[in-house]
């Protein structure tokens, strides 16, 4: 489940009114229309150092102005590669919130030290989901347990994202449950224009992401042996979709840091 952040104290969610309109069952019971998926490399070593203050000081504070912080990560196969989510309820919407946050009073105290620790920000993706049930669950339950978040990114032709799609959702999707993974979201490129030019994103890729939960690392290698031993999605999918297979998606297996919303 995703639940508003609080701080340590336990004061009450900021942005109330805003929460309340995202509350399941409202007009925003799955998060989020725009997200950011966010990668960051990280000097050595420093990664631990970001988490501790991005935890302490940019979870509450940028709900306070109505972003959404999904969740923040450890990749497990990176040291040095810090990933985290956040969402929107559209992109005008983005831009008044960014700039609420990065001109605000938590940001100025802040930036350096965080600035410190980055080598590079600029890996940015930014999302809308696919259909109307692509985007995360509000309802689901919190697993007991972190689990592992996997989070798979499939470059595509632009011209062939409508057939692909209809691909994932109607073979893909099924086959990766069945294989035993929890799916969490799925999102497409957003093409609008970057609503807030000061923070950059990659506006030249075209991506399908696919946001899956496991039990643990041991969890995901049974998915993907169950994967293996049946068909290739090469074979399945044909001629038509047969060059969007040609490079091997990214694949992000991802710790939730403690104060996570989102786990596997």
């Amino acid at each position: 489940m995703i639940q508003p952040h609080r701080n340590r104290r336990q004061l009450p969610a900021p942005g109330a009114a805003a929460i309340a309109a995202q509350a399941p069952g409202g007009p925003m019971a799955r998060c989020c229309p725009i997200v950011e998926l966010r990668q960051y490399t990280l000097h050595a070593g420093m990664r631990e150092t970001l988490i501790a203050l991005f935890e302490r000081d940019f979870l509450t504070t940028q709900a306070d102005v109505g972003i959404e912080v999904i969740g923040q990560f450890r990749d497990l196969d990176d040291p040095n590669r810090f990933v985290w989510m956040r969402g929107f309820p559209d992109m005008a919407a983005r831009a008044t919130a960014l700039g609420a946050f990065y001109g605000g009073p938590a940001w100025k105290a802040g930036a350096k030290a965080a600035n410190a620790t980055m080598i590079d920000s600029d890996n940015v993706l930014l999302l809308h989901p696919l259909g109307a049930d692509g985007g995360f669950d509000r309802a689901r339950a919190a697993p007991k347990r972190p689990g592992l978040v996997v989070v798979e990114i499939r470059y595509l032709d632009r011209a062939s994202l409508p057939a692909f799609c209809a691909f994932y959702a109607a073979t893909m999707a099924p086959r990766m449950a069945a294989a035993g993974a929890t799916p969490l979201a799925a999102f497409v490129t957003e093409d609008s224009p970057n609503s807030f030019p000061r923070l950059p994103i990659r506006e030249n890729a075209t991506v399908l992401v696919s946001i899956l939960g496991f039990s643990g690392a041991a969890a995901h290698r049974a998915y993907q042996a169950a994967l293996a031993a049946g068909p290739d999605w090469r074979e399945v999918a044909g001629d038509p979709l047969l060059a969007q297979f040609m490079r091997k998606p990214e694949i992000l297996r991802l710790e939730p840091a403690a104060r996570s919303r989102l786990r596997g």
